[in-house]
């Protein structure tokens, strides 16, 4: 099934389900009124939310409505937490390969993560807004998933299992802020701003063969101010699936139901599928030149993340975000 949060004026919005082509929408009220709450209670509630589901694919909800993306916060407007990997190392190994730095060997069996704020997701068009265009600002293309709880010490086949919903993520990254934070040895934490999410939160059973082994084999398309830019195959070249990730989390402490793992930026080897994110292309341009030719984002410049299935519609609906740089 496919789920979403429409904004309702409170911070957590209200639970809708909508159908499989994205057309229309059925409010869950009766069922339960916020995504968390769902969650919380999966095994009673989900049934219940597939019978919605189904009724609505099926043409026969009473009270369906279109269904509108620019209404949509993230399907999690805040979350138990969120924690983002790098889990392509073809992406590692660019953005290290750019600055002549070698690439431990743990990097290829011990994933890197990092803890992202979690109290304030942007919704799939809310506006980004920085302070300045000094700090480098750069999207990110990824795929998310959300769990139920997770035990402490989980096995990532069980962390597989785990998972309620997959969605798109936008990562946004504030580049020219990482070099001084990273050398405090300590890691991100202003160069990572405010999250956001697809339109849509989809369970892995929706997705058919394309979700397999904890990877989701798609391609993820990124337009930057409205030329693609990136078209790169999430699957194949993951280096480390989601049950590894989230099992990576829960080496040492529980999950809560709720908790979103990203996949880091999506990156391939073959360069012809383009980029996730301008860091990436930065990266090459210095490989092949010498020194980096493309700019970050300015103010205005618009960036839009989507997925298609294997029947050319979108699975997730689109992140369409546009760039605004204020005062403070």
């Amino acid at each position: 099934m496919k789920l979403a949060t429409y904004k309702d004026g409170s911070r957590d919005g209200q639970l809708v389900v909508v159908s499989r082509d994205l057309s229309t929408a059925h409010h869950a009220t009766g069922i339960a009124t916020r995504l968390q709450q769902a969650l919380d209670d999966w095994n009673f509630v989900a049934p219940q939310l597939q019978d919605l589901y189904e009724t609505l694919n099926g043409g026969k909800a009473r009270h369906a409505f279109p269904f509108d993306p620019a209404m949509c916060m993230a399907p999690l407007p805040r979350a138990c937490q969120w924690a983002d990997g790098s889990a392509y190392i073809n992406h590692v190994e660019l953005v290290r390969k750019a600055r002549n730095a070698e690439v431990p060997e743990s990097f290829y069996t011990d994933p890197l993560m990092y803890q992202g704020g979690s109290d304030d997701f942007l919704g799939p068009r809310d506006t980004a807004s920085f302070l300045s265009e000094d700090w480098g600002i750069d999207f990110e293309a990824e795929v998310a998933v959300v769990t139920g709880d997770v035990a402490m010490g989980v096995t990532p086949e069980a962390a597989i299992d785990a998972i309620r919903l997959v969605m798109l993520a936008n990562d946004w990254s504030l580049r020219n802020l990482i070099p001084a934070e990273l050398a405090k040895g300590f890691g991100f934490l202003q160069s990572k701003p405010a999250t956001a999410f697809s339109p849509v939160a989809v369970t892995p059973d929706e997705l058919g063969g394309a979700w397999k082994g904890g990877r989701l084999h798609l391609s993820l398309e990124s337009v930057w101010n409205g030329r693609r830019v990136g078209l790169c195959e999430a699957g194949p070249e993951m280096t480390f699936h989601f049950g590894q990730l989230i099992a990576h989390v829960g080496k040492t402490r529980n999950l809560r139901a709720g908790s979103i793992v990203g996949s880091g930026t999506v990156s391939n080897k073959d360069w012809t599928h383009g980029y996730s994110c301008i860091a990436e292309k930065r990266a090459i341009e210095t490989i092949e030149g010498g020194s980096p030719q493309t700019a970050f984002m300015k103010a205005g410049d618009s960036i839009r993340i989507d997925m298609k299935g294997a029947d050319g519609q979108s699975v997730f609906g689109a992140i369409e975000q546009t760039v605004a740089v204020h005062a403070r």
